[in-house]
């Protein structure tokens, strides 16, 4: 990964996964875009996180996350690109707040943190440039509706 000069790693918890769904997660790591809503790719750690990070503050993506709790059967998503991404009611008409979404429809599920100073174009634009790696290596399990 290239470092944004000058800038800290940004540390991505180390979750327990099975070997299928950490092989998974490292194909999804490993084709995560250079750029993320015109942010920079930033040095993440420990070497070993399954995720990337870009700009500053940095928006943050990790893969093989739990699905959302209030993530259910009538929950509605965003579609961007083909892949729909869940976005807690909470977080979507407040614009002063962090966003938290997640691709909960597929598995290994996909979360992207996105802070409030990127929205809204940040928001859609990390929605469309992340929708090829889900579509490509993670697996549909639950449309959204």
């Amino acid at each position: 990964m290239l470092a944004a000069c000058g800038k800290e790693p940004v540390t991505i918890p180390t979750l327990r996964l099975t070997a299928a769904e950490q092989a998974v997660c490292q194909r999804v790591t490993d084709a995560l875009p250079s750029t993320v809503g015109g942010e920079k790719e930033r040095k993440t750690q420990p070497a070993a996180a399954l995720g990337g990070a870009w700009g500053d503050p940095a928006i943050i993506a990790q893969c093989g996350v739990a699905v959302p709790k209030d993530f259910s059967k009538s929950a509605a998503c965003t579609e961007a690109n083909g892949v729909g991404w869940f976005v807690p009611d909470s977080q979507v008409n407040d614009q002063s707040a962090d966003v938290v979404m997640a691709t909960a429809g597929y598995r290994p599920v996909l979360q992207v943190t996105i802070p409030a100073r990127y929205r809204p174009n940040g928001l859609a634009a990390a929605m469309v440039e992340l929708a090829p790696v889900v579509k490509q290596y993670t697996k549909l399990v639950r449309p959204c509706h």
